[in-house]
C-alpha cells in the first residue's frame, strides 16, 4: 500500500517495540490495515493515532483511559485536570516521605555524634509544628510536617506572611525570630559581639570568607545576619526578609553557603520575596515552600514544579533583587508618609 509502513518500520519511527504496537491493537487503540498477504500496514492516519497514544502514555494515562479519550467518550482537558490533581497529590506524598527520611537520617547522625562526642552545637529538629493561624486567618488550624533544612515563606504584600513566620517561631520549640531590626537589636536581644565568642568569631570568618569567594560583598548587614544565624543557642531560626541590605551576588553567595551546611545543621525558615533567595531551580529535595495567597486563603505548600497548585502565583510574587530594592524603597516612602 502506497505510503504505508510495515510494523517494524512503524515501530522504529515511533520509538517503540513491535510488541507495544500489538498491545495497543489488542486494546482497540490501533487498527492497521492489512496487505494482500496479510501483513499489517500502518498508514498516515494510523501513525498519527499511534503518536497520540504514545503522548498520552507519557502523561501517565492507562490504556483504558486513552481509549476513552480517543473515542470521544471523555473531554481531554477534564481528564488532564484530574490526572494533574493525582500527580500533585503523589508529589506531595513523595515530598513528605523524603522529608521524613532526611529527618530520620539527621536524627540518626545526631545520636551517633552525641554518642561519640557530645557537642554544644544543636542539630536540626525533625519535629513539625501544628498551631492555630493568626489573624487574618481567624484561628484556622495549620500543620507544618517534619521540617527540612530550609523552609521558605513568601507571598505578596499584605498576605500575612510575616504573621505566619512569627507564629511558627513562637510555636516551634527552641526557635528564634530574627527580625528586620537585626542591625542593632533583635527582639530586645543585643547582637552577639564577635570579640567575646572565639568559636563564633571563627565560624563567622569562615562563613564570610566562603561568601566572599563565591562573589558576595561583605557588609555590616551580611555580617550581622551571619552572626545572628550562627549563634549556638536556638534549635531553629526564622529569619525575616533575608535579602535586606544584600545585592544579587551576595544573596546568591549566601544561599550557596546556607545550602552547603549539611543535613545536621539547624533548620532555617526564611521569609523572602527575592528570586535569588528562593531559587526554585536550586531547591533541595527536603526544602519546602509556604505561600500566603493575596486573598487570605490559608497558607499552602507549593511544590517547585510548573503546573502544581499555587506555582504560578508563587513565581509571580518573586522578583529579582534589583526589582525588590525598588519596591522596598516605595513601600518605605509610603510608610513614612503615613
Amino acid at each position: 500500500m502506497s505510503g504505508s509502513l510495515t510494523a517494524s518500520r512503524a515501530a522504529r519511527r515511533l520509538g517503540v517495540s513491535i510488541k507495544a504496537l500489538r498491545l495497543y491493537e489488542r486494546h482497540g487503540l490501533l487498527a492497521p490495515s492489512r496487505t494482500a498477504s496479510g501483513w499489517r500496514a500502518y498508514g498516515p492516519r494510523d501513525m498519527r493515532r499511534a503518536a497520540d497514544v504514545l503522548r498520552l502514555r507519557r502523561l501517565g494515562f492507562g490504556l483504558a483511559e486513552i481509549a476513552h479519550v480517543l473515542d470521544g467518550g471523555a473531554e481531554l482537558d477534564a481528564m488532564l485536570a484530574a490526572h494533574q490533581t493525582r500527580l500533585e497529590k503523589r508529589l506531595g506524598q513523595l515530598g513528605d516521605g523524603l522529608s521524613e527520611i532526611i529527618a530520620a537520617r539527621r536524627n540518626l547522625a545526631a545520636c551517633q555524634a552525641a554518642t561519640a562526642a557530645p557537642s554544644s552545637r544543636p542539630s536540626g529538629t525533625a519535629d513539625g509544628v501544628k498551631f492555630a493561624l493568626p489573624w487574618p486567618w481567624d484561628g484556622e488550624s495549620f500543620e507544618l510536617p517534619a521540617i527540612g533544612p530550609i523552609t521558605y515563606i513568601t507571598g505578596p504584600l499584605g498576605s500575612g506572611k510575616t504573621r505566619l513566620a512569627k507564629r511558627i517561631a513562637e510555636c516551634l520549640p527552641g526557635a528564634r525570630w530574627i527580625g528586620l531590626d537585626r542591625g542593632s537589636t533583635n527582639g530586645g536581644r543585643e547582637r552577639e559581639p564577635r570579640s567575646e565568642d572565639t568559636s563564633l568569631a571563627k565560624r563567622l570568618d569562615r562563613a564570610l570568607g566562603s561568601i566572599r569567594t563565591a562573589g558576595g560583598t561583605v557588609s555590616s548587614d551580611l555580617e550581622t545576619l551571619i552572626c545572628l544565624m550562627d549563634a549556638d543557642d536556638p534549635s531553629a531560626l526564622v529569619v525575616d526578609m533575608v535579602e535586606q541590605g544584600l545585592d544579587r551576588a551576595t544573596q546568591e553567595a549566601l544561599m550557596g553557603h546556607l545550602r552547603a551546611r549539611g543535613t545536621s545543621a539547624r533548620p532555617l525558615i526564611l521569609l523572602t520575596r527575592s528570586s535569588s533567595i528562593l531559587d526554585i531551580a536550586a531547591l533541595g529535595p527536603a526544602d519546602r515552600i509556604l505561600f500566603c495567597p493575596a486573598n487570605h486563603s490559608p497558607p499552602l505548600r507549593v511544590l517547585p514544579h510548573a503546573g502544581s497548585h499555587g506555582y504560578d502565583s508563587l513565581v509571580s510574587c518573586l522578583a529579582a533583587p534589583e526589582v525588590r530594592a525598588r519596591t522596598s524603597s516605595v513601600v518605605a516612602r509610603r510608610v513614612e508618609a503615613a
